[in-house]
């Protein structure tokens, strides 16, 4: 009576007829009253035992089955289309299919390893192809106290280009030939070329490229030590801002400087040009040049100044006012009109006006219109012929 072979499935495999071998599987099976067949059923035990062991696969293989591949020592099982590894990756130098979600692939061309998502392959490391490295790795470095340290390290190229660190530290000199341009490390990221002795500035090209939110410095200095501006608005301090004695200096070629001589002198100059312009708002908020400063004199300004390149006209303005008026004023000379006098110079010496016949005084026509003197004096010549008129008018009495 015939055999029938089913699988574990239930589906059929097979029929053995009686007397006979059949060879559809990788194992033998063996039909009623087959002459031999116990040396047979040994070996299709050997066979499970050493899950088929060999370099080739076995031909017969149905799903499920276990093959040991002893040319790569693998084990795989056939999951009804190919072999595929158990317990490992996929070994190729081209990029597997049928693998499953999770699978590992080893691409041998790259000695790079690869997940398998359900799509496409992920890299899992390293990331550097070929004989160079170029990836993040975590390394332990001894600082100059003899203290091993934990870092990370981003190295491209086989060059390590930045750190990174939970703390600050000093590199010992047993590590300082692995981290060429490195000597302190600081807590954060420090850059390749940032040593200690450049006060934090990189001394080469390595940068930081694109946007930061926040900086400690600029170009080495401290961020304390800037004039910070409001873009849109004027700049505004609550606080007094200093400067040093040298000054500072508006223009683009330094013109006008502000500065401290002379230990305690402040100077305002034009060190470029020759003329300082000074100018305000007047009540109806019109801009007026009251002032303009030269080298030998100070003018009023300008009443036309649309163009500064070639104003005109004279503004109008006073020195003091009605109700806001200078103490005293010193000068050799004046020139021009002034509605009051106090005294006048004659020959050095002061005089002052007087309606009355006083001693060194200016004689002054009272409200009437007199002028009082004790006695009016004048040259001789101008007096002997004043006697020689008188003279010959009594004479010309006598004669009538």
């Amino acid at each position: 009576m015939a055999y029938t072979i089913n699988k574990y499935d239930g589906t059929q495999l097979t029929v053995v007829e009686d007397g006979t071998l059949d060879q559809t599987t990788d194992l033998k099976l063996v039909g009623k009253n087959y002459a031999g067949y116990g040396e047979i059923q040994n070996e299709n035990f050997v066979f499970l035992l050493e899950n088929f062991a060999g370099g080739n696969a076995p031909p017969k293989a149905l799903n499920g089955q276990i093959w040991f591949d002893t040319a790569n020592s693998k084990l795989k099982f056939y999951d009804g289309t190919k072999w595929r590894t158990t317990g490992g990756a996929e070994v190729s130098g081209s990029t597997p299919a049928g693998l499953s979600e999770g699978d590992f692939w080893w691409d041998t061309n790259n000695e790079q390893l690869y997940a398998y998502n359900g799509t496409s392959f992920v890299l899992v490391g390293p990331q550097g192809v070929g004989e160079t490295v170029t990836q993040f790795q975590s390394a332990s470095v001894r600082d100059n106290t003899g203290t091993t340290r934990s870092i990370i390290k981003s190295v491209v190229n086989d060059e390590v280009i930045h750190i990174i660190s939970n703390s600050s530290f000093t590199i010992g000199t047993e590590d300082a030939s692995n981290y060429p341009g490195f000597d302190v490390v600081r807590k954060g990221v420090t850059l390749k070329n940032t040593i200690n002795s450049t006060g934090g500035v990189t001394s080469t090209d390595h940068y930081f490229w694109g946007t930061a939110s926040n900086a400690l410095k600029l170009a080495g200095v401290d961020a304390s030590n800037y004039v910070v501006s409001t873009p849109g608005s004027p700049t505004s301090f609550t606080t007094l801002t200093e400067f040093a004695d040298v000054g500072i200096a508006i223009g683009d070629s330094n013109d006008l400087a502000i500065k401290i001589v002379d230990d305690n002198k402040g100077l305002i100059a034009n060190e470029q040009g020759q003329q300082i312009y000074i100018q305000v708002q007047n009540p109806s908020a019109a801009q007026k040049m009251p002032l303009r400063i030269t080298s030998s004199a100070m003018l009023p300004g300008y009443s036309n100044f649309t163009s500064y390149a070639s104003p005109s006209g004279t503004e109008t303005v006073d020195i003091g006012s009605s109700s806001n008026k200078f103490n005293t004023m010193y000068a050799n000379n004046f020139s021009g009109t002034a509605s009051t006098s106090l005294t006048l110079d004659m020959s050095g010496t002061a005089r002052s006006g007087s309606t009355s016949a006083t001693s060194n005084t200016v004689a002054v026509r009272d409200g009437s219109g007199n002028i009082s003197a004790v006695l009016f004096q004048q040259k001789q010549n101008t007096l002997t012929w004043l006697r020689t008129i008188e003279q010959t008018k009594i004479m010309n009495q006598a004669r009538c």
